[in-house]
């Protein structure tokens, strides 16, 4: 079968896509991309034979697409697809590199032979060479204003840049301890990897300063301990190793100075009764403390320590203190780059999961078309087989009347006739049956082996129209009704047959009615109680909550199923509404139950979240919208 010619659409009006969607579809392969560098991607992976693209778009603009896409793929015609009416739009466009021109809106009954005829290899030439240079002076003014651009933010940088460096400057002209802290300052700063920043600092205290040991502590969530994140030499990587915390306010130098927020100095540790012995440290005589501070809040603390007695002084608390500030902040820039590298990773996991989901039902959708006449064939095959059996039957049977006999006579040699023209050559058939008596006949062909692949190939195909059930059925026209949770959910529970003993309904009282398709909201939570139940099946104690109330975002419940079971790693939270992702393993399960849940509850209007921790349980919670007519009790 020839393949199918492959056409690009790069628009940002949705609606336009799926009317070009619609009348090229049977004919091409249609690929689709809302923005120009999704396009460019697109028509660089995929080697389209025509590009259709839309001339305004934000960001990347339909002529720059194009003469971009001329310069990556000069031989594939690019057609601009616009309802810009204004003068010379069509040699502008021309000028930008594109092979012709169709104006939008479109029409159904010419566009795809329009379409048709670039394929077939019509192309419209720039007349005037004018526009080329007017095109490209304005793409060098496109640019210029670009780089203009990056040019001032890069100014702004150098300007911050330059007051950070007056700052450290000026540190730097206060006495020799000041100007060493700035100078630690400096070398901290500049890190923005945690682990990097915190052991980096420590080493650059003790070396710039002499000192015996240094280490920093950071709060953890709760703020009620201290934790050492980063020590000094063998000492300290042991404490880390071990976990070495101190509670706040509790009886330490760390502790006190982060109740307080203050720093702290002990000029000999013998004679100081709150300050924490520490046996890998046995050498300490004196010992400083000092808050690290973002503003009014302690993120931590900074410890140094001496091998002499009387080391430190309040003008040291001074100057060291101006380091510890820089390092608060050092902390407090790597933790927002680490937040920020998270939230990008997310976005990317978030986008990469989208367009496998999409290429996933779509693809499925296809098999499915293919597979939907399977099942029927099946069963017509079954038939027609029994009928020539029998019919082989009667004609062997030496009671059959000679009419009767010539007439089942026709129908075999018809159908033997048939094969043959269907290109089977039977002569080996016949050679094969020739060859073996009638019982290594009898154990050589089967009906119930024939039967039995009939049924594996009606089951297969059944088991993908299921699958595109699962995946598709959800975007069909939704039934919205108003009813009550409560009512559904108990139905359900009861309908599935869970343990009494192990379902707690906990619904707030006087409940409004749900607006939402309520066959389909029965799929969801038979789908989440199904997966509660599974999760708990090697767990002692199983317990399933169901917790119905208000949401706190207005015109919404909040349904909460949460489950006592073993819990979804943090790794894989993200990945449980791709479809086809399942943690069962080969114990079953198409991975297609929880992205179909997400499908209908977002068709409805709501939204679907997890949490879940690992040895403790997981917890769905589903957002749905109020009945409009119902702000309070049922009727």
């Amino acid at each position: 079968m020839t393949a199918r010619q492959v056409v690009l659409c790069i628009d940002d009006t949705f609606s336009v896509r799926l009317l070009v969607r619609r009348l090229l579809s049977r004919r091409y392969e249609l690929l689709e991309a809302a923005e120009g560098l999704e396009g460019l991607d697109m028509a660089v992976a995929q080697r389209p034979d025509l590009i259709l693209v839309d001339l305004h778009m934000p960001h990347l603009n339909g002529f720059e697409v194009t003469t971009r896409l001329k310069a990556l793929l000069p031989q594939v015609p690019v057609v601009a697809l616009t309802a810009d009416v204004t003068q010379h739009v069509r040699e502008r466009a021309l000028a930008a590199g594109c092979d012709g021109y169709l104006s939008k809106p479109i029409d159904p009954d010419t566009f795809p032979d329009k379409v048709a005829a670039f394929l077939d290899g019509k192309r419209e030439y720039l007349q005037d060479n004018t526009f080329r240079e007017v095109y490209q002076r304005t793409l060098v003014a496109r640019m210029e204003e670009k780089v203009r651009e990056l040019t001032q933010t890069l100014g702004e940088n150098r300007r911050l840049n330059r007051q950070n460096q007056a700052l450290l400057k000026k540190a730097q002209r206060r006495a020799r301890l000041l100007k060493a802290a700035a100078r630690v300052g400096k070398d901290i700063t500049s890190i923005l990897d945690m682990g990097t920043l915190l052991n980096k600092t420590v080493d650059i205290i003790c070396e710039t300063y002499g000192f015996y040991y240094a280490g920093v502590f950071l709060l953890d969530e709760g703020g009620e301990w201290a934790v050492l994140r980063a020590g000094y030499g063998e000492a300290g990587a042991q404490m880390v190793a071990d976990g070495h915390r101190l509670a706040v306010g509790g009886a330490s130098m760390i502790g006190s100075c982060l109740a307080q927020r203050k720093g702290r100095i002990v000029l000999d540790v013998g004679d100081d009764p709150i300050r924490f012995k520490n046996p890998l440290l046995p050498e300490t005589h004196s010992e400083m403390a000092l808050p690290l501070l973002v503003g009014e809040q302690a993120i931590g603390a900074l410890t140094v320590q001496s091998q002499e007695k009387i080391a430190f002084s309040e003008e040291d608390i001074t100057s060291l203190q101006a380091m510890a500030d820089q390092l608060a902040v050092a902390i407090t820039n790597a933790r927002l780059l680490e937040d920020l590298e998270e939230a990008h990773a997310q976005l990317v996991r978030t986008k990469t999961f989208e367009a496998i989901a999409t290429a996933t039902g779509e693809a499925i959708h296809w098999v499915g078309n293919k597979a939907a006449p399977i099942p029927g064939s099946v069963g017509r095959i079954k038939e027609d087989l029994a009928k020539y059996l029998v019919a082989a039957q009667l004609l062997a049977s030496a009671q059959l009347p000679a009419e009767e006999k010539r007439k089942y006579e026709r129908l075999l040699a018809q159908a033997v006739a048939q094969l043959e023209e269907g290109g089977l050559d039977l002569t080996g058939t016949r050679a094969w049956l020739e060859r073996y008596s009638w019982p290594r006949l009898r154990r050589m062909l089967s009906v119930d082996s024939v039967w039995e692949d009939l049924e594996i190939i009606g089951g297969s195909a059944q088991a993908i129209l299921n699958i595109k059930e699962d995946l598709i059925g959800p975007a069909r026209q939704q039934r919205v009704q108003s009813f009550e949770i409560e009512k559904l959910v108990r139905e359900i529970v009861a309908g599935m047959g869970l343990p009494p003993e192990v379902v707690e309904f906990e619904c707030a009282a006087e409940l409004p009615f749900l607006h939402a398709d309520r066959v389909q909201i029965k799929r969801v939570f038979i789908n989440l109680f199904k997966n509660a139940m599974e999760a708990m099946a090697e767990c002692a104690e199983q317990r399933l909550r169901i917790d119905a109330r208000l949401a706190e975002k207005s015109g919404f419940m909040a349904i909460a199923v949460t489950d006592s079971g073993l819990g979804i790693p943090p790794e894989l939270l993200d990945k449980i509404w791709v479809a086809f992702f399942t943690t069962k393993g080969e114990s079953g399960g198409t991975g297609l139950g929880l992205p179909a849940c997400a499908q209908i509850v977002g068709n409805l209007g709501g939204e679907i979240t997890v949490a879940s921790k690992v040895g403790e349980g997981t917890t769905f919670t589903v957002m749905l919208p109020l009945a409009e007519t119902e702000t309070g009790s049922r009727q």
